[in-house]
Protein backbone atom coordinates (compact mmCIF):
# COMPACT_ATOMS: atom_id res chain seq x y z
CA UNK A 1 0.00 0.00 0.00
CA UNK A 2 1.43 3.69 -0.35
CA UNK A 3 2.46 5.63 2.57
CA UNK A 4 2.23 8.81 0.82
CA UNK A 5 -0.60 10.82 2.34
CA UNK A 6 -2.47 12.03 -0.21
CA UNK A 7 -2.10 8.97 -2.50
CA UNK A 8 -4.81 6.07 -2.93
CA UNK A 9 -5.95 3.80 -5.54
CA UNK A 10 -9.16 3.20 -7.58
CA UNK A 11 -8.74 -0.54 -9.16
CA UNK A 12 -5.48 -0.06 -10.60
CA UNK A 13 -4.95 4.05 -11.25
CA UNK A 14 -3.76 5.80 -8.53
CA UNK A 15 -5.13 9.16 -7.18
CA UNK A 16 -4.70 12.48 -5.68
CA UNK A 17 -6.81 13.11 -2.66
CA UNK A 18 -6.15 16.10 -0.09
CA UNK A 19 -8.43 16.98 2.34
CA UNK A 20 -9.38 21.00 3.08
CA UNK A 21 -7.61 22.49 5.76
CA UNK A 22 -9.88 23.34 8.77
CA UNK A 23 -9.31 27.53 8.01
CA UNK A 24 -10.83 27.65 4.85
CA UNK A 25 -12.87 24.48 5.15
CA UNK A 26 -16.39 26.10 5.29
CA UNK A 27 -15.39 28.22 2.31
CA UNK A 28 -14.05 26.36 -0.41
CA UNK A 29 -15.59 24.91 -3.07
CA UNK A 30 -14.97 21.21 -2.54
CA UNK A 31 -14.87 19.04 0.61
CA UNK A 32 -11.41 17.40 -0.60
CA UNK A 33 -9.22 17.92 -3.59
CA UNK A 34 -9.95 14.60 -5.53
CA UNK A 35 -8.25 13.41 -8.67
CA UNK A 36 -6.75 10.85 -11.26
CA UNK A 37 -2.69 10.85 -11.28
CA UNK A 38 -3.30 8.91 -14.66
CA UNK A 39 -0.63 5.95 -13.99
CA UNK A 40 -1.10 2.42 -12.00
CA UNK A 41 2.65 2.48 -11.76
CA UNK A 42 3.34 3.44 -7.82
CA UNK A 43 6.99 4.82 -8.55
CA UNK A 44 5.60 6.71 -11.22
CA UNK A 45 2.52 7.97 -8.74
CA UNK A 46 4.85 9.11 -6.01
CA UNK A 47 6.33 11.47 -8.58
CA UNK A 48 3.62 12.91 -9.91
CA UNK A 49 1.22 13.51 -6.43
CA UNK A 50 4.36 15.56 -4.98
CA UNK A 51 4.07 18.08 -7.90
CA UNK A 52 0.06 17.57 -7.51
CA UNK A 53 0.69 18.30 -4.04
CA UNK A 54 2.42 21.23 -4.30
CA UNK A 55 -0.14 22.50 -7.28
CA UNK A 56 -3.24 21.96 -4.80
CA UNK A 57 -1.20 23.61 -1.77
CA UNK A 58 -1.41 26.86 -3.64
CA UNK A 59 -4.83 26.68 -4.82
CA UNK A 60 -5.09 26.50 -0.92
CA UNK A 61 -3.47 29.57 -0.56
CA UNK A 62 -4.63 31.15 -3.40
CA UNK A 63 -7.93 30.78 -1.52
CA UNK A 64 -6.98 32.35 1.89
CA UNK A 65 -5.52 35.01 0.00
CA UNK A 66 -9.10 35.50 -1.68
CA UNK A 67 -10.67 35.38 1.90
CA UNK A 68 -8.30 37.86 3.42
CA UNK A 69 -9.03 40.41 0.43
CA UNK A 70 -12.94 39.79 0.65
CA UNK A 71 -12.64 40.70 4.04
CA UNK A 72 -11.27 43.96 3.62
CA UNK A 73 -13.69 46.46 3.36
CA UNK A 74 -13.75 47.52 -0.58
CA UNK A 75 -11.58 51.01 -1.48
CA UNK A 76 -13.35 52.85 -3.97
CA UNK A 77 -10.46 53.72 -5.96
CA UNK A 78 -6.35 53.13 -6.48
CA UNK A 79 -4.44 56.60 -6.31
CA UNK A 80 -2.20 56.58 -9.79
CA UNK A 81 0.98 55.53 -7.67
CA UNK A 82 -0.46 52.56 -6.45
CA UNK A 83 -1.56 51.63 -9.64
CA UNK A 84 1.59 52.09 -11.20
CA UNK A 85 3.03 49.84 -8.06
CA UNK A 86 0.67 47.20 -9.07
CA UNK A 87 2.08 47.34 -13.05
CA UNK A 88 5.55 46.76 -11.81
CA UNK A 89 4.52 43.59 -9.83
CA UNK A 90 3.13 42.48 -13.38
CA UNK A 91 5.77 43.46 -14.95
CA UNK A 92 8.38 41.15 -12.61
CA UNK A 93 5.77 38.61 -13.44
CA UNK A 94 6.45 38.15 -16.55
CA UNK A 95 9.96 38.29 -16.79
CA UNK A 96 10.31 35.64 -14.26
CA UNK A 97 7.60 33.43 -16.56
CA UNK A 98 9.70 34.23 -19.27
CA UNK A 99 12.96 32.88 -17.41
CA UNK A 100 11.43 29.78 -16.13
CA UNK A 101 10.27 28.64 -19.68
CA UNK A 102 14.29 29.21 -20.60
CA UNK A 103 15.56 27.52 -17.78
CA UNK A 104 13.36 24.29 -19.16
CA UNK A 105 15.16 24.57 -22.55
CA UNK A 106 13.38 24.94 -25.49
CA UNK A 107 12.72 21.24 -27.71
CA UNK A 108 13.26 21.13 -31.00
CA UNK A 109 9.38 19.44 -32.46
CA UNK A 110 7.56 22.43 -34.27
CA UNK A 111 4.10 23.30 -33.53
CA UNK A 112 1.86 25.92 -35.43
CA UNK A 113 2.46 29.43 -34.83
CA UNK A 114 -0.45 32.01 -34.55
CA UNK A 115 -2.21 33.22 -37.27
CA UNK A 116 -3.95 36.55 -37.17
CA UNK A 117 -6.48 37.91 -38.31
CA UNK A 118 -8.74 40.80 -37.98
CA UNK A 119 -11.16 39.05 -35.89
CA UNK A 120 -7.78 37.81 -33.63
CA UNK A 121 -8.37 38.28 -29.87
CA UNK A 122 -5.61 38.11 -27.47
CA UNK A 123 -7.71 36.31 -24.88
CA UNK A 124 -8.47 33.51 -27.01
CA UNK A 125 -4.61 33.58 -28.31
CA UNK A 126 -3.62 33.14 -25.23
CA UNK A 127 -6.37 30.51 -24.39
CA UNK A 128 -5.29 28.32 -26.77
CA UNK A 129 -1.72 28.38 -27.42
CA UNK A 130 -0.09 29.75 -23.83
CA UNK A 131 3.29 30.98 -23.21
CA UNK A 132 5.16 27.69 -23.37
CA UNK A 133 5.61 26.87 -27.17
CA UNK A 134 7.76 23.90 -27.78
CA UNK A 135 10.63 25.90 -30.15
CA UNK A 136 12.36 29.18 -29.65
CA UNK A 137 11.34 29.92 -33.04
CA UNK A 138 7.92 29.30 -32.27
CA UNK A 139 8.17 31.06 -28.79
CA UNK A 140 9.26 34.28 -30.48
CA UNK A 141 6.64 34.48 -32.79
CA UNK A 142 3.86 33.79 -30.54
CA UNK A 143 5.27 36.81 -28.78
CA UNK A 144 5.43 39.35 -31.36
CA UNK A 145 1.59 38.61 -31.90
CA UNK A 146 0.50 38.77 -28.49
CA UNK A 147 2.53 41.92 -28.51
CA UNK A 148 1.31 43.44 -31.93
CA UNK A 149 -2.58 42.62 -30.58
CA UNK A 150 -1.57 44.40 -27.45
CA UNK A 151 -0.11 47.35 -28.62
CA UNK A 152 -3.19 47.59 -31.38
CA UNK A 153 -5.63 47.74 -28.54
CA UNK A 154 -3.41 49.78 -26.22
CA UNK A 155 -2.87 52.41 -28.51
CA UNK A 156 -6.97 52.79 -29.51
CA UNK A 157 -7.78 52.52 -25.56
CA UNK A 158 -9.54 49.33 -25.83
CA UNK A 159 -9.09 47.12 -22.75
CA UNK A 160 -10.38 43.23 -23.76
CA UNK A 161 -11.57 40.43 -21.79
CA UNK A 162 -8.05 38.81 -20.83
CA UNK A 163 -7.17 41.65 -19.20
CA UNK A 164 -9.85 42.56 -17.16
CA UNK A 165 -9.61 39.11 -16.44
CA UNK A 166 -5.85 39.61 -15.23
CA UNK A 167 -6.46 42.54 -13.44
CA UNK A 168 -9.05 40.41 -11.00
CA UNK A 169 -6.33 37.72 -10.55
CA UNK A 170 -3.82 40.11 -9.97
CA UNK A 171 -5.38 41.86 -7.07
CA UNK A 172 -5.75 38.42 -4.98
CA UNK A 173 -2.23 37.83 -5.32
CA UNK A 174 0.01 38.12 -1.62
CA UNK A 175 1.98 41.19 -2.75
CA UNK A 176 -1.50 43.18 -3.56
CA UNK A 177 -4.28 41.80 -1.91
CA UNK A 178 -6.43 44.74 -2.46
CA UNK A 179 -10.68 44.15 -2.47
CA UNK A 180 -11.59 47.03 -5.35
CA UNK A 181 -14.97 47.96 -5.34
CA UNK A 182 -16.34 46.01 -8.27
CA UNK A 183 -18.31 49.56 -9.55
CA UNK A 184 -14.90 51.29 -9.02
CA UNK A 185 -13.52 53.35 -12.46
CA UNK A 186 -9.91 52.00 -11.36
CA UNK A 187 -10.36 49.03 -12.61
CA UNK A 188 -10.16 49.68 -16.03
CA UNK A 189 -6.72 51.36 -14.96
CA UNK A 190 -5.24 48.20 -13.60
CA UNK A 191 -6.14 46.47 -16.70
CA UNK A 192 -4.53 49.59 -18.79
CA UNK A 193 -1.61 49.39 -16.60
CA UNK A 194 -1.55 45.46 -17.36
CA UNK A 195 -1.46 46.03 -20.73
CA UNK A 196 1.54 48.82 -20.43
CA UNK A 197 3.62 46.40 -18.29
CA UNK A 198 2.86 43.54 -21.13
CA UNK A 199 4.54 45.59 -23.69
CA UNK A 200 7.42 46.29 -21.41
CA UNK A 201 8.19 43.24 -21.12
CA UNK A 202 7.49 42.17 -24.66
CA UNK A 203 10.42 44.68 -25.47
CA UNK A 204 12.71 42.78 -22.39
CA UNK A 205 12.22 39.56 -24.23
CA UNK A 206 12.59 40.91 -27.34
CA UNK A 207 16.27 41.42 -26.15
CA UNK A 208 16.35 38.51 -24.39
CA UNK A 209 15.90 36.51 -27.76
CA UNK A 210 18.54 38.52 -29.64
CA UNK A 211 21.46 37.41 -27.07
CA UNK A 212 20.89 40.46 -24.69
CA UNK A 213 21.25 39.87 -20.82
CA UNK A 214 18.19 41.55 -18.95
CA UNK A 215 17.79 41.16 -15.04
CA UNK A 216 14.30 40.51 -13.76
CA UNK A 217 13.77 43.51 -11.25
CA UNK A 218 13.56 42.53 -7.54
CA UNK A 219 9.89 44.10 -7.26
CA UNK A 220 7.89 41.43 -6.52
CA UNK A 221 8.18 42.04 -2.96
CA UNK A 222 6.42 45.57 -3.25
CA UNK A 223 2.92 46.13 -2.45
CA UNK A 224 0.21 48.83 -3.41
CA UNK A 225 0.52 51.76 -0.73
CA UNK A 226 -1.35 51.15 2.58
CA UNK A 227 -3.47 53.38 4.93
CA UNK A 228 -3.43 50.81 7.23
CA UNK A 229 -0.68 51.23 10.56
CA UNK A 230 2.60 49.41 10.91
CA UNK A 231 2.00 46.07 12.67
CA UNK A 232 4.50 47.72 15.38
CA UNK A 233 2.15 50.48 15.97
CA UNK A 234 -0.52 48.53 16.05
CA UNK A 235 1.09 46.19 18.90
CA UNK A 236 1.86 49.47 21.12
CA UNK A 237 -2.13 49.99 21.23
CA UNK A 238 -2.92 46.15 21.97
CA UNK A 239 -0.14 46.27 25.05
CA UNK A 240 -2.08 49.53 26.15
CA UNK A 241 -5.06 48.22 25.87
CA UNK A 242 -4.82 44.90 27.39
CA UNK A 243 -2.38 46.20 30.41
CA UNK A 244 -5.38 48.62 31.50
CA UNK A 245 -8.06 46.00 31.12
CA UNK A 246 -6.77 42.49 31.85
CA UNK A 247 -3.09 41.39 31.80
CA UNK A 248 -0.91 41.24 34.82
CA UNK A 249 2.90 41.82 34.22
CA UNK A 250 3.56 38.11 33.73
CA UNK A 251 0.73 37.95 30.79
CA UNK A 252 2.25 41.53 29.11
CA UNK A 253 5.94 40.14 29.46
CA UNK A 254 5.13 36.68 27.74
CA UNK A 255 2.96 38.69 24.93
CA UNK A 256 5.43 41.26 24.27
CA UNK A 257 8.39 39.02 23.63
CA UNK A 258 6.85 36.39 21.71
CA UNK A 259 4.98 38.99 19.35
CA UNK A 260 8.22 40.92 19.18
CA UNK A 261 10.01 37.77 17.79
CA UNK A 262 7.06 37.65 15.09
CA UNK A 263 8.01 41.18 14.29
CA UNK A 264 11.99 40.79 14.31
CA UNK A 265 12.07 37.59 11.95
CA UNK A 266 9.12 38.46 9.77
CA UNK A 267 9.24 42.28 9.68
CA UNK A 268 6.92 45.34 10.82
CA UNK A 269 4.91 46.01 7.47
CA UNK A 270 1.78 47.84 7.20
CA UNK A 271 -1.17 45.84 9.50
CA UNK A 272 -3.14 44.47 5.95
CA UNK A 273 0.08 43.21 4.44
CA UNK A 274 0.05 39.86 6.70
CA UNK A 275 -0.91 36.74 5.52
CA UNK A 276 -1.23 33.50 6.47
CA UNK A 277 2.23 32.67 5.08
CA UNK A 278 3.70 34.81 7.60
CA UNK A 279 2.18 32.95 10.27
CA UNK A 280 3.13 29.50 8.82
CA UNK A 281 6.70 30.68 9.01
CA UNK A 282 6.64 31.59 12.24
CA UNK A 283 5.35 28.41 13.36
CA UNK A 284 8.26 26.60 11.47
CA UNK A 285 10.69 28.78 13.21
CA UNK A 286 9.17 27.91 16.67
CA UNK A 287 9.22 23.97 15.62
CA UNK A 288 12.96 23.72 15.42
CA UNK A 289 13.86 25.87 18.63
CA UNK A 290 14.25 24.30 22.22
CA UNK A 291 12.36 25.41 25.26
CA UNK A 292 14.16 28.11 27.14
CA UNK A 293 16.05 28.51 24.09
CA UNK A 294 17.53 32.28 25.30
CA UNK A 295 19.44 29.96 27.37
CA UNK A 296 21.50 28.16 25.06
CA UNK A 297 24.94 29.48 25.00
CA UNK A 298 25.21 28.42 21.07
CA UNK A 299 21.48 30.40 20.50
CA UNK A 300 22.15 33.49 22.50
CA UNK A 301 22.70 36.83 21.18
CA UNK A 302 21.30 35.17 17.37
CA UNK A 303 18.12 36.92 15.74
CA UNK A 304 15.02 34.90 16.55
CA UNK A 305 15.30 33.26 12.70
CA UNK A 306 18.79 32.37 12.87
CA UNK A 307 18.54 31.39 16.08
CA UNK A 308 15.69 28.75 15.02
CA UNK A 309 18.31 27.66 12.32
CA UNK A 310 21.24 27.08 14.24
CA UNK A 311 18.75 24.98 16.92
CA UNK A 312 18.15 22.69 13.84
CA UNK A 313 21.76 22.75 12.80
CA UNK A 314 22.97 22.01 16.50
CA UNK A 315 20.11 18.85 16.93
CA UNK A 316 18.97 20.61 20.30
CA UNK A 317 15.65 18.92 21.00
CA UNK A 318 12.38 20.94 20.03
CA UNK A 319 10.13 22.52 22.68
CA UNK A 320 7.17 20.25 22.86
CA UNK A 321 3.91 20.96 21.04
CA UNK A 322 1.96 22.32 23.88
CA UNK A 323 4.44 24.49 24.44
CA UNK A 324 4.36 25.60 20.64
CA UNK A 325 0.62 25.92 20.79
CA UNK A 326 0.97 28.42 23.45
CA UNK A 327 3.10 30.44 21.96
CA UNK A 328 1.28 30.39 18.83
CA UNK A 329 -1.94 31.61 20.82
CA UNK A 330 0.07 34.80 22.07
CA UNK A 331 1.13 36.01 18.63
CA UNK A 332 -2.84 34.68 17.74
CA UNK A 333 -4.50 36.68 20.33
CA UNK A 334 -3.17 39.91 19.28
CA UNK A 335 -4.58 38.88 15.33
CA UNK A 336 -8.13 38.69 16.99
CA UNK A 337 -7.93 41.79 18.58
CA UNK A 338 -6.47 43.31 15.80
CA UNK A 339 -9.53 42.01 13.55
CA UNK A 340 -12.25 43.51 15.81
CA UNK A 341 -10.31 47.05 15.90
CA UNK A 342 -8.90 47.52 12.42
CA UNK A 343 -11.29 47.58 8.82
CA UNK A 344 -7.50 46.92 7.44
CA UNK A 345 -6.29 43.96 9.74
CA UNK A 346 -6.84 40.54 7.85
CA UNK A 347 -8.85 37.80 8.77
CA UNK A 348 -6.71 36.08 11.85
CA UNK A 349 -3.31 34.17 10.16
CA UNK A 350 -2.80 32.26 13.19
CA UNK A 351 -5.97 30.87 12.75
CA UNK A 352 -6.13 26.79 12.23
CA UNK A 353 -2.32 26.67 13.06
CA UNK A 354 -2.21 25.30 16.76
CA UNK A 355 -0.89 21.70 16.09
CA UNK A 356 -3.48 19.37 16.77
CA UNK A 357 -2.29 16.96 20.20
CA UNK A 358 -3.15 13.17 20.61
CA UNK A 359 -2.56 13.82 24.21
CA UNK A 360 -5.22 14.78 26.64
CA UNK A 361 -4.35 17.47 29.06
CA UNK A 362 -4.78 14.69 31.50
CA UNK A 363 -1.48 13.03 30.03
CA UNK A 364 0.37 15.77 31.00
CA UNK A 365 -0.24 15.05 34.77
CA UNK A 366 -0.78 12.14 37.03
CA UNK A 367 -3.18 12.31 39.71
CA UNK A 368 -1.13 11.74 43.25
CA UNK A 369 -1.52 7.91 44.33
CA UNK A 370 -2.83 7.02 47.97
CA UNK A 371 1.06 6.42 49.18
CA UNK A 372 2.06 10.05 47.62
CA UNK A 373 -0.96 11.92 49.46
CA UNK A 374 0.39 9.59 52.69
CA UNK A 375 3.67 11.11 52.61
CA UNK A 376 2.25 14.72 51.55
CA UNK A 377 0.09 14.90 54.52
CA UNK A 378 2.05 13.34 57.14
CA UNK A 379 5.00 15.53 56.31
CA UNK A 380 6.08 17.86 59.38
CA UNK A 381 3.76 20.92 58.28
CA UNK A 382 1.21 18.55 59.12
CA UNK A 383 2.46 16.51 62.16
CA UNK A 384 4.74 19.16 63.36
CA UNK A 385 7.12 21.35 62.16
CA UNK A 386 10.16 23.86 63.95
CA UNK A 387 9.25 26.72 62.33
CA UNK A 388 7.26 28.34 58.84
CA UNK A 389 10.39 29.02 57.75
CA UNK A 390 12.31 25.66 58.84
CA UNK A 391 8.45 23.58 57.57
CA UNK A 392 10.99 20.53 56.31
CA UNK A 393 12.11 19.92 60.14
CA UNK A 394 10.48 18.12 62.37
CA UNK A 395 8.92 19.97 65.52
CA UNK A 396 6.02 20.85 68.00
CA UNK A 397 4.25 23.49 65.40
CA UNK A 398 1.33 22.63 62.65
CA UNK A 399 0.28 25.65 61.16
CA UNK A 400 -3.03 25.93 61.13
CA UNK A 401 -3.07 29.36 59.75
CA UNK A 402 -1.18 29.12 57.21
CA UNK A 403 -1.35 28.82 53.52
CA UNK A 404 0.91 26.24 53.75
CA UNK A 405 -1.34 24.33 55.88
CA UNK A 406 -4.52 24.67 53.92
CA UNK A 407 -4.25 25.39 50.09
CA UNK A 408 -3.02 21.72 49.27
CA UNK A 409 -6.11 20.40 51.74
CA UNK A 410 -8.14 22.39 50.08
CA UNK A 411 -7.66 21.14 46.33
CA UNK A 412 -7.90 17.56 47.87
CA UNK A 413 -11.49 17.99 48.87
CA UNK A 414 -12.32 20.74 46.01
CA UNK A 415 -10.45 19.86 42.93
CA UNK A 416 -10.27 23.92 42.96
CA UNK A 417 -6.99 25.42 41.21
CA UNK A 418 -4.29 27.01 43.09
CA UNK A 419 -4.73 30.28 42.34
CA UNK A 420 -8.40 30.04 42.86
CA UNK A 421 -7.22 28.75 46.39
CA UNK A 422 -4.89 31.81 47.43
CA UNK A 423 -6.52 34.52 46.03
CA UNK A 424 -9.86 33.85 48.27
CA UNK A 425 -11.20 36.68 50.49
CA UNK A 426 -12.39 35.97 54.09
CA UNK A 427 -16.04 36.95 52.81
CA UNK A 428 -15.49 34.58 49.86
CA UNK A 429 -16.29 31.46 53.12
CA UNK A 430 -19.92 31.83 53.22
CA UNK A 431 -22.88 30.23 54.26
CA UNK A 432 -26.47 30.06 52.48
CA UNK A 433 -29.73 27.26 53.30
CA UNK A 434 -27.25 25.79 56.14
CA UNK A 435 -23.99 25.10 53.42
CA UNK A 436 -20.52 26.57 53.86
CA UNK A 437 -19.36 27.11 50.55
CA UNK A 438 -16.37 28.85 48.81
CA UNK A 439 -17.52 31.55 46.50
CA UNK A 440 -15.12 31.30 43.86
CA UNK A 441 -15.16 34.52 41.77
CA UNK A 442 -12.84 37.96 40.49
CA UNK A 443 -14.62 40.29 42.21
CA UNK A 444 -11.18 42.08 43.06
CA UNK A 445 -8.23 43.61 41.84
CA UNK A 446 -6.35 41.32 42.15
CA UNK A 447 -8.58 37.81 41.54
CA UNK A 448 -8.90 36.75 38.13
CA UNK A 449 -9.98 33.38 36.71
CA UNK A 450 -9.24 31.00 34.01
CA UNK A 451 -12.51 31.11 32.00
CA UNK A 452 -16.16 32.22 32.44
CA UNK A 453 -17.20 28.64 34.36
CA UNK A 454 -14.48 29.41 37.02
CA UNK A 455 -17.19 31.45 38.94
CA UNK A 456 -18.88 28.65 40.84
CA UNK A 457 -19.44 27.69 44.68
CA UNK A 458 -18.20 24.67 46.08
CA UNK A 459 -19.33 23.29 48.98
CA UNK A 460 -16.74 22.89 51.62
CA UNK A 461 -16.40 19.03 52.42
CA UNK A 462 -16.83 18.13 55.99
CA UNK A 463 -13.11 17.01 56.23
CA UNK A 464 -12.25 20.82 55.89
CA UNK A 465 -14.59 21.46 58.36
CA UNK A 466 -13.38 18.55 61.35
CA UNK A 467 -9.62 19.78 60.47
CA UNK A 468 -10.92 23.47 62.18
CA UNK A 469 -10.97 25.31 59.04
CA UNK A 470 -13.38 27.23 60.41
CA UNK A 471 -11.37 28.47 63.09
CA UNK A 472 -8.66 29.75 60.44
CA UNK A 473 -11.68 31.58 59.10
CA UNK A 474 -12.03 33.31 62.26
CA UNK A 475 -8.99 33.97 63.21
CA UNK A 476 -8.80 35.85 60.02
CA UNK A 477 -11.78 37.92 60.74
CA UNK A 478 -10.35 39.22 64.48
CA UNK A 479 -7.06 39.73 62.75
CA UNK A 480 -9.04 42.04 60.51
CA UNK A 481 -7.33 40.47 57.24
CA UNK A 482 -8.66 40.72 53.70
CA UNK A 483 -7.72 37.95 52.16
CA UNK A 484 -8.00 34.45 53.82
CA UNK A 485 -4.60 33.58 53.11
CA UNK A 486 -2.23 36.69 53.73
CA UNK A 487 1.09 35.09 54.41
CA UNK A 488 1.17 33.88 50.65
CA UNK A 489 2.62 36.98 48.68
CA UNK A 490 1.84 37.99 44.96
CA UNK A 491 4.66 37.56 42.62
CA UNK A 492 6.19 39.90 40.74
CA UNK A 493 4.31 38.55 37.56
CA UNK A 494 0.85 39.21 39.66
CA UNK A 495 0.10 35.79 40.06
CA UNK A 496 -0.25 34.63 43.53
CA UNK A 497 0.39 30.68 42.43
CA UNK A 498 3.78 31.87 40.71
CA UNK A 499 5.58 31.67 44.39
CA UNK A 500 3.76 29.48 45.64
CA UNK A 501 4.11 26.86 42.49
CA UNK A 502 7.46 27.07 43.29
CA UNK A 503 7.50 26.30 47.21
CA UNK A 504 5.16 23.27 46.43
CA UNK A 505 7.52 21.65 44.24
CA UNK A 506 10.55 21.88 46.53
CA UNK A 507 7.76 20.41 49.18
CA UNK A 508 7.34 17.45 46.59
CA UNK A 509 10.98 16.71 46.38
CA UNK A 510 11.02 17.32 50.46
CA UNK A 511 9.01 14.60 50.96
CA UNK A 512 10.45 12.11 48.31
CA UNK A 513 8.26 12.14 45.73
CA UNK A 514 8.50 14.68 42.97
CA UNK A 515 8.50 13.39 39.29
CA UNK A 516 8.19 14.99 36.08
CA UNK A 517 4.49 13.73 36.12
CA UNK A 518 2.95 15.39 39.43
CA UNK A 519 2.56 19.26 40.55
CA UNK A 520 -0.05 20.70 42.34
CA UNK A 521 -2.42 20.40 39.83
CA UNK A 522 -2.10 16.75 40.32
CA UNK A 523 -5.06 17.69 43.06
CA UNK A 524 -7.57 18.33 40.84
CA UNK A 525 -6.72 14.55 38.95
CA UNK A 526 -7.37 13.15 42.65
CA UNK A 527 -10.53 14.89 42.98
CA UNK A 528 -11.32 13.47 39.86
CA UNK A 529 -10.61 10.01 40.69
CA UNK A 530 -12.09 10.29 44.16
CA UNK A 531 -15.15 11.80 42.41
CA UNK A 532 -15.32 8.40 39.78
CA UNK A 533 -14.84 6.37 43.18
CA UNK A 534 -17.79 8.08 44.95
CA UNK A 535 -19.97 7.67 41.87
CA UNK A 536 -20.44 11.31 41.41
CA UNK A 537 -22.10 12.43 37.80
CA UNK A 538 -19.35 13.89 35.74
CA UNK A 539 -22.02 16.66 35.04
CA UNK A 540 -21.40 17.60 39.02
CA UNK A 541 -18.08 17.04 38.91
CA UNK A 542 -17.67 19.15 35.97
CA UNK A 543 -19.21 21.84 37.75
CA UNK A 544 -17.20 21.61 41.11
CA UNK A 545 -13.99 22.12 38.87
CA UNK A 546 -15.25 24.95 37.11
CA UNK A 547 -15.08 22.64 33.87
CA UNK A 548 -18.65 23.75 32.61
CA UNK A 549 -20.33 23.38 30.07
CA UNK A 550 -23.12 25.41 27.43
CA UNK A 551 -26.43 25.52 29.42
CA UNK A 552 -24.77 24.39 32.96
CA UNK A 553 -26.08 27.21 34.68
CA UNK A 554 -29.80 26.78 33.05
CA UNK A 555 -30.07 23.50 34.69
CA UNK A 556 -28.02 24.25 38.24
CA UNK A 557 -30.26 27.47 39.24
CA UNK A 558 -28.53 29.68 42.42
CA UNK A 559 -30.28 27.80 44.93
CA UNK A 560 -31.01 24.09 43.36
CA UNK A 561 -27.52 24.36 42.09
CA UNK A 562 -25.55 24.59 46.02
CA UNK A 563 -27.56 21.90 47.25
CA UNK A 564 -27.27 19.43 44.46
CA UNK A 565 -23.58 19.62 44.74
CA UNK A 566 -23.72 19.68 48.32
CA UNK A 567 -25.02 16.33 48.17
CA UNK A 568 -22.33 15.39 45.90
CA UNK A 569 -19.92 16.36 48.16
CA UNK A 570 -21.22 14.52 51.02
CA UNK A 571 -20.39 11.37 49.20
CA UNK A 572 -16.76 12.67 48.58
CA UNK A 573 -14.81 10.02 50.06
CA UNK A 574 -10.71 8.85 49.20
CA UNK A 575 -10.46 5.14 49.66
CA UNK A 576 -7.45 3.74 51.86
CA UNK A 577 -6.24 7.76 52.88
CA UNK A 578 -6.69 8.18 56.58
CA UNK A 579 -6.42 11.79 57.40
CA UNK A 580 -7.99 11.91 61.07
CA UNK A 581 -4.96 13.16 62.85
CA UNK A 582 -5.17 16.60 60.82
CA UNK A 583 -9.03 16.59 62.90
CA UNK A 584 -8.84 19.30 65.56
CA UNK A 585 -10.78 17.09 67.75
CA UNK A 586 -8.35 14.59 68.13
CA UNK A 587 -5.03 16.63 67.90
CA UNK A 588 -4.81 19.98 69.33
CA UNK A 589 -2.10 22.82 67.59
CA UNK A 590 -0.54 25.82 68.59
CA UNK A 591 -0.44 28.85 66.79
CA UNK A 592 2.26 30.21 64.10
Amino acid sequence: MPKHPRLFRRGATYYHRAAIPADIADTYPKREETFSLHTKDYQEAVRRVRIAAAEVDRRFEAHRRMLAQKAKPPLKELSEHEIKRIGEVYYTYLLEEDENIRSEQFSDSERSTIVLDADSDVDEIIKNHGFRPPTFESYGEDREAIDELTRHDYARGKVNSFYMGEAEEVLTWEEISVNLDPASPSWRKVARELQAATIRAAKAIRARNEGEVVETPKTSGIRPESNSPLLSEAVKQWVEEKSRTSWVEKTKREHCAWMGYFLDSIGDRPLDTYTKSDARAYKAMLLKLPANWVKYGELQGLPFAKAAEKAQELGLEPMSESNVNKLLGFVGSFWTWATDQYDEAPVNPFRGLKIKQRKRVRDERDPFSVEELRAIFNAPIYTGCASLRSWKDPGSLVPRNSGMFWVPLISLFSGARMGEIIQLYVEDVREEDGILFFDINDNGDDKRLKTTYSKRSIPIHASILDMGFMDHVEFCRRQGHKRLFPDLAMGEDGYYSTPFSKHFSRFLKAVGIKSRKNAFHSFRHSFEDACRDSEIPKEIMDALQGHGQEGMSERYGRGYYLRKLDEAMRRLKYRDLDLSHLNVLVQKSERP
